[in-house]
């Protein structure tokens, strides 16, 4: 696969978002209870990093399982207790059998009207994955969701790194209007997938949650707020030229507890203060984008 390097090379879409604001921002709850790796779920080995980075092999992690059990029994609850208050727009990044597992928070998800992007089967990365079993698990995975959410996800975002197949199989399996496979820009973008233009909407790592995880980057609540707040007043300056997107990445398991939650409280209401900000869910980011700056 060919690598760009220059993407809109400093020109881009004169696109403004709805009402005048100067970024998109998505709130992106990623929904991964019940997928990770578990030998008593019959995978081949068990998850390594939660609260604690440790390798339990040949038996049931119970403490791992454990940990994971608290973002959907008390951090789901407490996170969109939050966001509902704050009328913010939220979108689900949602493994298939996470939500196997946890159907009712499908069920919660379509009750206050939030998107469910599809978050692959497994809590794992596809690359390499062969490519008859990638379009299988894309296809459980769909359909699970549209069994428990009620609506089959129009999104896409492979945990890590897809395959050189991922983005293909989706469109040939039809249905999607986007995929997150890209940490290369703060815009949209369109990529020619087999002859026809599918839109990208890249995520972000440095804005999220797993830093309190990924070499405890955030430590307290208000290092999230700090960073992901200055963020956003960069974009929004840069969003009186351009159309910009910020997108911040939550985890049930991590923000959802309450020495963090305050955090994500607090970059909240400073967006809202600040204003400027179009609170969507991604799909919708990727419908006005395909409305608005049609592939050439």
């Amino acid at each position: 696969m060919a690598r760009d390097f220059r993407g809109y090379g400093g020109r881009y879409p004169e696109a403004r978002w709805p009402n005048g604001a100067r970024v998109a921002v998505s709130l992106v709850l990623n929904i991964e209870e019940g997928a990770e790796f578990a030998l008593s779920a019959g995978d081949e080995r068990n998850e390594t990093i939660h609260e604690a980075v440790q390798k339990v092999d040949g038996v049931p992690d119970l403490c791992m399982e454990s940990h994971f059990e608290y973002g959907s029994r008390a951090g789901y609850w407490r996170i969109t207790e939050l966001v509902d208050r704050l009328g913010v727009a939220l979108t689900l990044n949602a493994c298939g059998r996470a939500l196997e597992a946890t159907p009712w928070v499908g069920e919660d998800a379509a009750r206050r009207g939030y998107e469910v992007c599809c978050h692959g089967w497994r809590w794992e990365p596809h690359a390499g994955m062969p490519e008859a079993h990638e379009r299988a698990l894309i296809a459980r995975a769909v359909e699970t969701i549209r069994r428990v959410h009620g609506k089959s996800p129009v999104g896409w975002h492979t945990k890590s790194s897809a395959s050189v197949n991922t983005r293909r199989l989706l469109v040939e399996h039809g249905g999607f209007l986007y995929d997150s496979d890209a940490y290369n820009d703060d815009a949209p973008y369109y990529v020619d997938v087999g002859g026809r233009p599918h839109v990208v909407l890249p995520y972000a790592f440095d804005t999220n949650d797993m830093r309190f995880f990924d070499s405890y980057a955030f430590v307290r609540a208000g290092d999230f707020a700090g960073y992901v707040a200055d963020a956003y007043d960069w974009l929004h300056a840069e969003g009186a030229h351009r159309p910009v997107m910020l997108s911040i990445g939550l985890h049930t398991r991590i923000i959802g507890r309450p020495g963090r939650i305050a955090g994500l409280a607090e970059v909240l209401r400073h967006i809202q203060q600040k204003g400027g900000a179009w609170f969507a869910r991604r799909e919708d980011i990727a419908r006005h984008w395909l409305e608005n700056v049609p592939p050439r």
